[in-house]
């Protein structure tokens, strides 16, 4: 009986948190025409969560770029089809790789931290305070965050594979040879940009979304003490991780079908 207890308590507790979720998402993008009026609130969470995850995004896909590109000549290499490096590094950084390893990066970088703030607003009572000032947390705090987050994804997502290009360019071209001719115009000829490019940007407005509400949930729902908020940090990493991994074979595979 006592399995059965602790099962049906665990049943609850899952529907119950999926509720406050959902309630929560539905509540923050019904706050948009808000936060766009008050755009300046958001510029700030662009500049916080976007420019100081610049650096780690930008140094990831260079080197991306680098391995993707020495990995792929000596494979082409086999076929006599080195001359497609620029089309094979384009394509793998703007439909897969840049979006996923971008949101990744995003999720350690700028969720942990949004996680973190927020647990620790709660901890400090900051949130209960601003209810007793007739102050909406969710319309003044998070709404921002998640709408910034939005926003930033893709842009650093563009900036990883602009990077990751350039990367495969100097690895390619410079150090191995490959005509510099053949590396551009295959890339100019078979990246679409409906179809690729596209596709990469639909990648990262949705992982965006889901990274950054998964950090906001994490740390608006945190125990209001130090172990509840570093519990909160870590499951956010994880939870984002497996969403973000397991929406891009969703997306992946309805791309493909379209």
């Amino acid at each position: 009986m006592k399995f059965i207890a602790n099962l049906g308590f665990a049943v609850r507790s899952y529907l119950s948190g999926l509720g406050l979720g959902a309630r929560l998402f539905i509540r923050l993008v019904g706050l948009f025409g808000s936060n766009m009026r008050r755009f300046g609130l958001v510029r700030d969470q662009v500049h916080f969560l976007g420019n100081y995850s610049l650096a780690i995004i930008a140094v990831s896909g260079l080197f991306v770029g680098f391995v993707l590109s020495l990995q792929g000549y000596y494979t082409l290499q086999r076929y006599g089809s080195a001359e497609a490096l620029g089309l094979l590094v384009a394509l793998s950084l703007v439909r897969e790789l840049g979006p996923v390893v971008s949101a990744l990066l995003f999720a350690g970088r700028a969720g942990t931290s949004l996680t973190a703030e927020i647990g620790l607003m709660k901890a400090g009572e900051q949130l209960s305070a601003m209810d007793m000032m007739a102050v909406d947390p969710v319309r003044r705090i998070l709404g921002p965050r998640f709408w910034g987050g939005i926003i930033a994804l893709p842009l650093l997502s563009a900036v990883f594979s602009a990077v990751g290009i350039l990367g495969g360019w100097m690895v390619g071209v410079l150090m191995i040879g490959v005509d510099a001719g053949s590396f551009w115009s295959q890339m100019q000829g078979g990246v679409d940009v409906w179809k690729d490019v596209g596709n990469g940007v639909v990648k990262s407005i949705v992982f965006g979304v889901t990274v950054t509400f998964v950090a906001l949930l994490q740390g608006y729902e945190a125990q209001p003490t130090p172990e509840g908020v570093s519990r909160a940090t870590t499951k956010t990493v994880v939870v984002a991780s497996l969403a973000v991994l397991g929406l891009d074979f969703i997306l992946t595979a309805m791309m493909f079908s379209i």
